[in-house]
């Protein structure tokens, strides 16, 4: 519900019950901003969390350039690749860690600053900046700490990479599909009452 009314409505007492309801729903959904706030870090944190203990799990039990299968009949689809990656996701552009990681940075702190101006109250796009915040922070930790990148998936026809590529890719296809379908079904939704709005009493 919108909390859109016209002065000349509340003033005549039409819309008043409506209007009261309104700033009720607002206020009892105060602390529910606070959890959808709360959605975007904890999506990152597990992204980071997830992704900084695979790539120690592969640096633990796998030596540079060899590869584990953990499920045989997977083994022509998907395998374990250790292999270091000093470019960008997918081991493109390698040798521009810093360059990478200076972006990382950058983008990570506009989307903490910036959240609640990008994703409003949509939990849709909470969910999908954090999978790009975490993804860009699970790469930087291992820039900043490391100089290179652990990369570890491998599908054989594809760059190898890791959960954090993953998570960046995923984030990026969820605002693709808001910007094309959800953003304009939201549109459509608030255009009905734009117009009663505008006709008044």
């Amino acid at each position: 519900m919108r909390c859109l009314y016209s002065s000349d409505l509340i003033l005549s007492g039409q819309g008043m019950d409506d209007n009261n309801a309104c700033q009720q729903e607002q206020t009892s959904s105060g602390s529910g901003r606070g959890v959808i706030d709360f959605a975007l870090f904890f999506v990152a944190l597990a992204v980071i969390g997830l992704d900084q203990y695979t790539k120690h799990w592969v640096r633990q039990n796998l030596a540079p350039g060899t590869s584990y299968n953990p499920v045989s009949w997977l083994e022509p689809i998907v395998t374990l690749t250790y292999v270091h990656n000093t470019g960008a996701a997918f081991g493109l552009f390698p040798g521009m860690q810093y360059v990478f990681a200076g972006v990382a940075l950058v983008v990570a702190v506009l989307v903490v600053i910036y959240h609640r101006q990008l994703t409003g109250d949509s939990l849709f796009l909470h969910l999908a900046f954090g999978l790009q915040l975490g993804g860009a922070l699970g790469n930087l930790i291992d820039r900043v700490f490391r100089g290179r990148v652990t990369d570890f998936i491998d599908f054989r026809v594809w760059p190898v990479f890791n959960v954090a590529d993953s998570s960046v890719v995923v984030g990026t296809i969820l605002l693709v599909y808001y910007s094309f379908f959800l953003s304009k079904a939201f549109e459509r939704e608030d255009k009905p009452l734009d117009s009663e709005i505008a006709r008044g009493p």
